[in-house]
C-alpha cells in the first residue's frame, strides 16, 4: 500500500505501518521535514513519502506535546479581553432580559 496523502505543512499524518503520528513542518525541493508526536524530527524525500503508508489524521488531542517551548500565544488563540470596548455599559446589554 502506498500513500495518496500529499504532504502539507501543518497537517498531521499517521504512518500506518509503524503506528507513528507526525506533522509536516517544512517542505522544500529535496525533503519533507516532519516532527513526530514524541518530539523527534524526521525527514523524507519525495520518493520515500509516496511509497510509504502515511495517511491523513485529525490533530491529536495533545498535538502541542512535541513543541515543549510553545507559549500560549503561539497556539493561535487570542485574548478576548483586548477585543472588548474599553467601557461597556451593562444596562444596554441587560435591557429587556429577565
Amino acid at each position: 500500500m502506498t500513500t495518496i496523502a500529499d504532504p502539507i505543512v501543518g497537517n498531521w499524518y499517521k504512518d500506518m505501518e509503524n503506528n507513528l503520528q507526525f506533522t509536516v513542518v517544512n517542505i522544500d525541493d529535496d525533503a519533507i521535514d516532519v516532527q513526530y508526536l514524541n518530539g523527534d524530527i524526521g525527514e523524507y524525500d519525495n520518493e520515500s513519502w509516496y511509497h510509504s503508508t502515511f495517511d491523513y489524521i485529525e490533530d491529536p488531542e495533545d498535538w502541542s506535546a512535541p513543541f515543549d517551548d510553545l507559549e500560549l500565544d503561539d497556539l493561535g488563540y487570542s485574548d478576548t479581553d483586548k477585543h472588548l470596548p474599553e467601557k461597556v455599559d451593562l444596562d444596554n446589554y441587560l435591557d429587556g432580559q429577565d
